[in-house]
């Protein structure tokens, strides 16, 4: 990364790829794993092989990679992944400006510290809950520093939260300027190799990835000091990574940092200096110095290369300035001709780390919807007089809600303020975890009315499940349609929809709209039937049959009209089944508790058999209510700071697996005693 920042965690992105799911350890190793640590887990982070001089600061574990073994690593069964990268499909592009097979995105992202970043999310949702996936082609868990760690493996919410919408995620290599304390032996260490000539350390990165389940690595070599002997090495690291990784579904990205004489020389190019470095690597993140000349020089060489210009990502720095900066984007983008070539966002988080320490979730959507949608807030009718080109502008979006049923969302966000189950909380503690996200919308937010628009949002006051729910408040002067899943859903005589929704003032006529053909063109309407919806009061979830429906269902969205506005209308859950498939799972095994300090507790546990969305977690408490404490993808939790209640002798635990429409298993328990 350009040195001219300070850099505390630092990296840059990556390609797409496939990815095999990890083997995920069994409860008796997860219980083995975690009797050796019972403290917070957190993601994970190391040198190549040496370590700093030196001892290091509090909160930090200097570890190195040559020596990291799964079987060693205790806090493996809260880190590694279970999500499988979703497969993806394109639907007709929701305007006429985004086109599909052209430019991509890729995000670099620091979504916490390189030390003390816990695994499993934490007690607030003050947290970068990035839902725009559908425009992302890849995503970097950006971070490292010199005093810390430079090698940095993505904690498992995000990895499984991507994996859902179908988005691959890099870990990052990290060798730091010298200015920020960027050491060249640790380059060297890196690009050793063994007395066969092959290099060890590529092959423990793949094993990580493997046993993390993450998707591959980027690359960021910005130690200076180096010759064409370090330059000949790296390369051949790159080369034997790239090989390795892809025999396991991953991939490699290069940074435009070294250059192929070893020196340390950002060109915002494509071109001799850097070439054998992309050509060893499935892509390359182009520094931000380009500009229209050189990205376009960059197109035509990867061409001649017989390479794709998109597999180039045109860095745009929106770390200070977020949906302000100003960019060319006709140099990478142009709206009348093929795009030059992809692009890189550096620092997204921006629409939460600009906001006021008095944000809210509320607060950080409205921004992130912003940045990716633009000024419009409807990628149906984008602002053509915005000078932010949001990625809704130029880039089709793509969805993962499709191949079999049952389907189900509740439109849960990955953070919110309380945890609702069926209407009612069950924690009034804040929270974040982003592997508990659902499929979320991805065309947010297109609404087709002939009235006023109204405002929707994601809103935390108020959920069904999880810790949001959809809001739609305006006067609904017209009929309005809200566009919610672009799909495709077998659709049979016994295929029905439950839509979960509650109107909190005025009242309106609902109704469910389908379509089972596409848009006859990019950026028009559904071709969509509407059905009623019977109301009632409060909460309510009404089962609507597909009756008469056949073939594939291409979208879902929903059509209000005011009888008494103006209107907040509440939706919290939508699912999409055949009429008798709504089984609760089968029960988890083994559950218990695998190491504890007071009240810092590690459970473990096994499987339930068949599918399963997530596991949830609750404290049974003394007067026979439940509390929730957590949940997860993984078959480990960790939950600290926990007391005796009301004069208990032991505390009691209930696990349960929660199926894709919802529904729960019968609990299995454990005891703890005080």
């Amino acid at each position: 990364m350009n040195p001219r920042r300070p850099t505390r965690r630092t990296v840059l992105l990556a390609g797409a790829a496939a990815t095999l799911l990890p083997q995920l350890p069994t409860p008796a190793f997860a219980a083995q794993q975690a009797a050796a640590n019972t403290g917070q887990p957190y993601a994970s982070y190391w040198y190549p092989d040496s370590l700093p001089s030196g001892t290091p600061g509090t909160g930090i574990t200097w570890n190195s990679l040559k020596t990291w073994t799964a079987a060693s690593d205790t806090d493996l069964a809260f880190n590694a992944a279970a999500v499988p990268l979703a497969a993806r499909f394109t639907p007709t592009p929701a305007n006429t400006t985004a086109r599909s097979g052209q430019a991509r995105i890729q995000s670099l992202v620091s979504f916490g510290p390189t030390s003390s970043n816990p695994s499993q999310g934490a007690a607030t949702a003050d947290y970068y809950a990035l839902t725009h996936w559908s425009y992302l082609d890849e995503l970097v868990f950006w971070g490292g520093s010199s005093g810390e760690g430079i090698i940095l493996a993505p904690n498992a919410p995000i990895v499984d939260a991507a994996h859902r919408h179908g988005v691959p995620v890099l870990g990052n290599i990290f060798l730091p300027p010298v200015a920020y304390g960027g050491q060249l032996q640790w380059t060297r260490d890196l690009v050793q190799k063994d007395s066969a000539g092959h290099y060890p350390l590529a092959a423990q990165l793949v094993a990580v990835a493997a046993a993390y389940g993450f998707d591959g690595w980027f690359v960021n070599a910005e130690t200076s000091g180096g010759n064409t002997a370090l330059g000949t090495d790296m390369r051949g690291f790159v080369s034997e990574l790239k090989s390795l990784a892809a025999a396991q579904g991953q991939r490699v990205t290069w940074y435009d940092a070294m250059t192929v004489n070893g020196t340390v020389s950002w060109q915002g190019a494509l071109n001799s200096s850097n070439q054998a470095f992309f050509q060893a690597a499935n892509d390359m993140f182009v520094d931000f110095r380009w500009s229209t000349s050189t990205l376009a020089a960059s197109g035509t060489k990867a061409d001649g290369l017989g390479r794709s210009r998109y597999e180039l990502w045109a860095g745009v720095d929106v770390e200070s300035n977020g949906s302000s900066t100003s960019v060319s984007w006709d140099a990478m983008v142009p709206t009348t001709k093929a795009h030059i070539t992809s692009i890189g966002f550096y620092r997204p988080e921006w629409t939460r780390n600009h906001l006021p320490a008095s944000r809210t979730p509320g607060d950080f959507h409205a921004a992130d919807d912003r940045f990716w949608t633009g000024r419009s807030l409807d990628p149906s009718t984008p602002d053509s007089t915005d000078t932010w080109r949001a990625p809704a502008v130029s880039v089709a979006d793509r969805s993962t809600v499709g191949g079999t049923l049952p389907f189900a969302s509740v439109f849960n966000t990955g953070h919110g303020l309380r945890w609702y189950e069926d209407g009612a909380v069950t924690s009034d503690t804040a929270w974040n975890h982003l592997g508990l996200q659902d499929r979320l919308p991805s065309r947010r937010w297109a609404v087709r009315t002939a009235g006023q628009r109204p405002t929707v949002t994601f809103d935390f006051a108020d959920a069904w499940r999880g810790g949001s729910s959809v809001l739609v408040a305006g006067a609904l002067d017209a009929p309005t349609t809200l566009d919610l899943y672009a799909t495709q859903l077998p659709v049979t005589d016994d295929t029905v929809v439950d839509l979960t929704f509650r109107t909190d003032t005025g009242s309106a006529t609902v109704e469910l709209a389908v379509a089972t053909a596409e848009p006859s063109t990019a950026g028009a309407t559904p071709p969509y039937t509407c059905l009623p919806v019977n109301p009632g009061d409060g909460w309510q979830t009404v089962t609507v049959p597909l009756t008469g429906l056949s073939g594939t269902l291409h979208a879902i969205g929903v059509r209000l009209t005011a009888t008494a506005g103006p209107v907040n209308w509440r939706l919290g859950g939508l699912a999409v089944r055949d009429a008798d498939a709504s089984p609760a799972p089968a029960a988890p095994t083994n559950f218990l508790v695998s190491a504890a300090t007071g009240g810092n507790l590690r459970f473990a546990w096994g499987a339930a058999p068949g599918a399963v969305r997530h596991y949830t977690l609750h404290r049974l408490l003394p007067d026979g209510t439940r509390r929730f404490l957590g949940g997860t993808c993984q078959r480990a939790f960790y939950v600290g700071g926990l007391t005796a209640e009301q004069g208990e002798q032991q505390a009691w635990f209930e696990l349960r697996a929660t199926g894709e429409l919802y529904t729960a298993s019968a609990p299995v328990t454990v005891s703890y005693t005080w």
